[in-house]
């Protein structure tokens, strides 16, 4: 046990020579960097007194390390000295006075919080990361984060939308195994394509199930906020709350039932031994070229199985049209748009967070926590394909089958 023990401290001791080398030349850029900005300083106050220079070097200040994906990389800021009274003091833009730890360690601390570390363990986790002198990542360190998330989260959800469009929305109600401080254990979640084909984060906000009256709340707030122009079409399950929430804010946009949600439910309808041929027909429906060719899928799919299966049948003829909406947007849009999975994908993540919390939460430390992975996870969100037929959407050019009507495309770009 002594002799194993030994080793450990030999090994902690021995310092990788790749790694260092690549810390050293850290150290060296930041250094080169920040000299840069101290020298454009320094010609921006060229004025003389008495014929010497205003604003002159200084010295540096005290060395301090900043906690980097490479470990800890010791910096030195240069100081300068004002002659002329005015107060001048430099501050380096890449290396601000207070920073501690780089941007891209900042948003690794909530995904690895977020994916499931708790706070006890996080020094152990990030030792390997950033060394054996990695300080300040204790629990009390992850307590005050998520007291920022909770305050960045009631700061984005009073924000200004009078300057937004959204051209498709993607709503869905997400449940969580956690012990919340109230009843409302549902998550609304609105998550939205804008003019160039980038998605956004719209909403987020607890609710009662998925109750249309909690629905129409936060499409009241939407609304209060600025947000006049409806989507021309949302995605969703077949929750009756957010529909008939939608009908009253937003009568104007059109209806687009998930199918992943619909091959679920019906699935769960219908015998283990015919499942897969079940969900076989169904694919042939919502993967037809055509409106009419799906209408043909979908009457072989109730004729073969409608029968013996009538509750499966029931659940698949009650959103038909619903089901078919996206044959009337523009076919580079249809995979987008067929299901919710752009929000069921980011809040996988969710779930296994929280079902890894135990205690009792507050409503605001679960939006805190939502809104930031969802942050994170924003950065990897695709563009919408086929984005330049956007604008025709949102000019109101009818599509047939996903191709545009030809007459209204081309006066739709003559007036653009």
């Amino acid at each position: 046990m002594k002799h194993s023990t030994q080793n450990q401290t030999n090994q902690q001791q021995v310092k990788d020579p790749l790694t260092e080398l690549i810390r050293e030349g850290a150290r060296h850029l930041i250094a080169q960097a920040v000299e840069a900005e101290l020298q454009l300083l320094l010609q921006q106050e060229s004025s003389t007194i008495d014929g010497k220079r205003s604003v002159i070097r200084n010295g540096y200040l005290p060395k301090r390390t900043i906690q980097t994906g490479l470990g800890d990389v010791e910096v030195q800021i240069p100081k300068v000295r004002d002659r002329s009274g005015r107060g001048i003091k430099f501050n380096s833009n890449l290396v601000p006075p207070y920073l501690k730890r780089t941007r891209e360690l900042e948003d690794f601390l909530p995904w690895l919080y977020l994916k499931g570390v708790s706070t006890g363990d996080f020094q152990e986790a990030l030792r390997i990361l950033l060394g054996e002198n990695a300080q300040g990542l204790s629990s009390s360190v992850i307590g005050r984060l998520k007291q920022d998330w909770s305050k960045e989260y009631e700061t984005w959800s009073r924000r200004d939308l009078s300057n937004k469009q959204y051209v498709y929305w993607w709503a869905d109600g997400i449940y969580f195994n956690i012990r919340a401080d109230n009843d409302r254990e549902c998550m609304l979640i609105i998550m939205g394509a804008l003019p160039d084909g980038t998605k956004e984060l719209v909403a987020i906000e607890d609710g009662f199930r998925e109750s249309e009256q909690s629905w129409t709340e936060l499409l009241q707030d939407l609304r209060s906020r600025g947000l006049k122009k409806p989507p021309s079409l949302a995605t969703g399950d077949g929750a009756l709350g957010f529909w008939k929430a939608m009908n009253k804010m937003f009568p104007k946009t059109r209806h687009q039932r998930c199918w992943v949600h619909k091959t679920a439910n019906i699935l769960n309808k219908v015998p283990k031994s015919v499942r897969t041929k079940c969900k076989k027909a169904l694919h042939e429906i919502w993967m037809a070229p055509t409106r009419e060719e799906a209408y043909q899928a979908f009457d072989r799919c109730i004729a073969r199985f409608g029968a013996k299966y009538p509750k499966a049948k029931e659940c698949l003829e009650k959103d038909k049209e619903e089901l078919l909406a996206f044959y009337d947007f523009p076919a580079e849009h249809w995979v987008h748009l067929r299901t919710t999975n752009p929000i069921e994908s980011t809040f996988a993540t969710v779930r296994l967070r929280t079902a890894k919390t135990r205690n009792c939460v507050s409503r605001n430390t679960i939006l805190g926590m939502v809104y930031k992975l969802v942050q994170c996870a924003a950065k990897r969100w695709k563009r919408l394909k086929g984005s330049d037929q956007i604008l025709p959407v949102l000019q109101g050019v009818q599509f047939t089958n996903g191709v545009a009507q030809q007459s209204q495309f081309y006066s739709a770009k003559y007036a653009a």
